[in-house]
């Protein structure tokens, strides 16, 4: 009886596939604008058909299809809006924010002259340029921790940048740009 009950059962989807596919993909294309996605969408319906008791819908059948149908379509276009899709052209034509390795390598080889520099002028220039550049304190911040005036640290990042700069093109012939 069982078996008997499981083929009513296929040949209800079955013949719910054969009357509604055709209405149901042109509904999702639309929905979704996207014809294979629509097959998809269609597909994922009539699969949760198969788990629906016949009973229940049987009487309203072609609105639970497209309830359905519509709610899914519906989630793929959210989905699909958010990832936002770029063709190769535009891949192609889109260059990475990210430096090129030539220049990373540049100015890690930079970075390193200018590090090697600093560790040669003066304690309290080190210490408020460390403090501006590689921690990001403000001039009144870094005159709070120092104890010297605002105007004080500003004249000795300047005087210690200078010195820095000028080292680096005598030494190097690296003179990085302010």
């Amino acid at each position: 009886m069982a078996n008997k009950k499981l083929r009513s059962s296929q040949d209800w989807v079955q013949s719910a596939v054969e009357r509604f596919e055709g209405s149901l993909i042109r509904y999702a294309a639309r929905l979704t604008g996207d014809p294979e996605g629509a097959h998809d969408v269609v597909q994922e319906t009539f699969l949760r058909l198969c788990a629906e008791d016949q009973l229940k819908i049987e009487q309203h059948l072609a609105a639970w299809l497209f309830t359905v149908c519509r709610n899914l379509a519906l989630d793929v276009r959210r989905k699909e809006g958010r990832m936002n899709p770029l063709s190769e052209t535009h891949m192609e034509m889109r260059s990475s924010g990210d430096p090129s390795p030539a220049a990373e390598v540049e100015r890690r080889e930079v970075l390193a002259q200018i590090l090697q520099v600093l560790d040669t002028i003066p304690d309290n220039q080190q210490e408020v340029i460390r403090l501006k550049f590689q921690n990001g304190f403000s001039y009144r911040e870094i005159s709070g921790v120092t104890g010297l005036s605002v105007s004080n640290v500003g004249f000795l990042i300047h005087t210690g940048l200078k010195t820095i700069r000028q080292r680096l093109k005598t030494e190097s012939g690296l003179a990085p740009k302010a």
